[in-house]
């Protein structure tokens, strides 16, 4: 309220930009790709992350009521930079007011569509738009002052008999600029929308944002990775789950290892250059090259054995 007038909706004062049709090659938003701010957890998660990393500091905040927004959540944000950046690649105007049908987007993002479906989007679209966050990224020593939710405002548009035929949601300012600064976002295989757990979700942007196509990818210690994640889980579940992950190999377009050095668990992403099946060779030449999160490089040594260890290890907890 501001003067006794209710607050007018955004919508009145932004013109709509109608989803578009068709195939949209889907792209990611570095920012969300880098740090924590999602639940990993399907579980309703209403403790706060508060995650800070040198003058980097990210607060999110859930409303008991709804929860935090999830990962799986931030797959309309994807699609709204998708979509976003599509239609100014097709020279359409843009908009931060978003008009499209429940259809559109849950086959974007590869899900089914069906009453089950659609309750599901209802519910990501609440948590999107209850959970706060508060961060220094892009808005510089105030950050306290400055806080935003996913989204403004949503809407479903019903008829009297009501039959939804369509939505409406707006973004909010500081996702949108970080979409149109290209150099904000990368390009994600389609096929991450087909992953199911959070941690491998969470772990295939980390790959995309960091190892990205670079030979000799990237790699990091598991406890600052733990660290990165913002998750509840403790350190030994969390490494167990990155072990089974590694052990399967579900991220699309990478190669994971993993590796001991002064009695740290390491963990490699590296992009799979080859089109045949993923294959963890020992001492490929490169492989330790690219600077270690927190560490120095230097030659790793004992990785194939270390890694037919940790297989046969997972193998025995089945």
């Amino acid at each position: 309220m501001a003067g006794g007038q209710p607050t007018a909706s955004e919508r009145a004062t932004l013109d709509p930009f109608e989803a578009l049709a068709g195939d949209v090659p889907p792209r990611d938003q570095r920012d969300l790709m880098e740090r924590p701010f999602f639940s990993l957890a399907k579980a309703k998660r209403v403790t706060p992350i508060l995650y800070q990393a040198g003058a980097t500091q990210v607060q999110v905040y859930a409303v008991p009521e709804h929860g935090m927004a999830t990962i799986w959540d931030a797959d309309v944000l994807i699609w709204a930079a998708s979509q976003i950046l599509a239609a100014q690649d097709r020279g359409l105007p843009i908009s931060r007011f978003f008009r499209f049908t429940p259809y559109q987007l849950l086959i974007a993002i590869g899900r089914a569509t069906g009453n089950c479906e659609y309750q599901l989007l209802k519910g990501a679209l609440t948590r999107l738009q209850s959970t706060v966050i508060r961060t220094t990224i892009r808005h510089g020593e105030h950050w306290r002052r400055q806080q935003f939710s996913w989204i403004n405002e949503w809407e479903e548009l019903t008829t009297h008999a009501g039959r939804c035929e369509g939505m409406e949601f707006v973004l909010p300012e500081w996702f949108y600029q970080g979409v149109l600064d290209r150099r904000l976002v990368l390009a994600i295989d389609p096929a991450y929308f087909a992953l199911s757990g959070g941690i491998e979700r969470w772990l295939y942007r980390v790959a995309r944002k960091h190892a990205g196509h670079q030979r000799d990818g990237w790699r990091f210690e598991l406890r600052h990775l733990h660290a990165k994640s913002a998750s509840l889980a403790r350190f030994s579940d969390f490494a167990l789950d990155i072990r089974w992950i590694v052990a399967r190999q579900p991220l699309p377009g990478y190669q994971l290892a993993l590796g001991r050095r002064d009695g740290r668990e390491l963990i490699l992403m590296r992009p799979n250059l080859s089109t045949g099946p993923v294959e963890i060779r020992p001492h490929l030449s490169g492989l330790w090259a690219q600077p270690l999160s927190g560490f120095r490089a230097h030659p790793y040594r004992d990785f194939g054995r270390t890694r037919r260890r940790q297989v046969l290890r997972l193998r025995a907890l089945r």
